[in-house]
């Protein structure tokens, strides 16, 4: 009986290491995709510059070499849009959209973050003039770009669209046009999942906002990021409460609008957001493949906890 027991724990021990190891994300390509995304090289990545494009172009080649599927020519969304802020039209911004398919579902989840960020700007004390949005928002990107590397080897119950959104710094513009085109319609949409600064905090927290509006995710949430690092947080999401209400300040705002529930995973706002300090070596990647690991868990558990019809 003793031996007998000895291998039944054994064989459990096996069975829960294996578990946690195959629920990861591959760091290396995590960091490598967020050093390239906010390279000096990509200029900042404000929509239709040269560094967008290439950004688009190396988040198009991932999503092919995955065998994701996707519902646009070349996995990209085009849209036009006039920016009131400049009084300038924007033709052709694009969206890079893949999907999988669910094992059991017809509900979708969306899975988004913004690609492109504010270009070229004021020079800062030390003249360095490229905003390159390495937090905001190449780390969700990068983010995306892992989960589903992660989902096109373990295939979800509910279908997930991963979409690379543009234009979000002009007014949400990707958010919308994704709405407004969607392959299918809307009341299919089960939950955005949204990603916009995820990779530093000197408190070691992420946040997860809009459980106020669907208190049902928070249990789901809470039950995953148990024992996990980042600290979990929520909040950010009452009404009437300003600017500590982010509800609308990215690309789950367009989804909100539409009725449609979403978790947006970020962090609180820090030194170097929108300038040139927000630069690759100004993340925490500990904290980083930390966040990103945990908002696996998290969609991980939302998938499996959320109906399916």
């Amino acid at each position: 009986m003793i031996s007998s027991s000895k291998s039944l724990v054994s064989l459990l021990l096996f069975f829960i290491t294996s578990v946690g190891f195959c629920q990861k994300i591959e760091s290396n390509s995590l960091l490598s995709d967020l050093k390239f995304l906010s390279a000096d090289e990509l200029k900042g990545r404000k929509t239709l510059s040269e560094g967008n494009l290439k950004a688009r172009k190396h988040i198009q080649s991932k999503f092919e070499s995955m065998g994701l599927k996707t519902h646009y020519n070349d996995f990209l969304q085009h849209f036009t849009f006039e920016s009131s802020r400049e009084g300038k039209t924007y033709e052709r911004a694009a969206n890079v959209v893949g999907f999988l398919p669910g094992l059991d579902s017809r509900k979708i989840i969306v899975i988004t973050a913004h690609y492109d960020h504010i270009g070229i700007g004021r020079k800062d004390s030390k003249g360095d003039s490229i905003y390159n949005g390495a937090d905001d928002n190449a780390s969700g990107t990068a983010a995306l770009i892992a989960l589903a590397a992660y989902f096109s080897k373990n295939q979800p119950q509910h279908p997930i669209m991963f979409a690379a959104l543009d234009g979000e710094e002009l007014g949400l513009q990707g958010a919308k046009a994704l709405l407004k085109d969607f392959p299918f319609p809307l009341e299919n949409i089960l939950l955005n999942i949204n990603m916009d600064m995820i990779s530093r905090n000197e408190n070691g927290e992420l946040y997860a906002s809009g459980t106020y509006y669907h208190p049902e995710l928070k249990a789901i949430l809470t039950n995953a990021a148990v024992g996990m690092k980042p600290t979990l947080k929520f909040g950010h999401d009452l009404p009437d409460t300003g600017k500590d209400n982010w509800t609308q300040s990215s690309d789950h705002g367009p989804f909100f609008d539409q009725k449609i529930k979403h978790i947006y995973f970020g962090v609180e706002d820090h030194e170097d957001y929108h300038r040139p300090g927000d630069s690759f070596e100004n993340i925490n990647p500990d904290f980083y493949v930390n966040a990103v690991n945990l908002i696996l868990k998290c969609t991980l558990a939302l998938d499996e906890k959320l109906p399916n019809q």
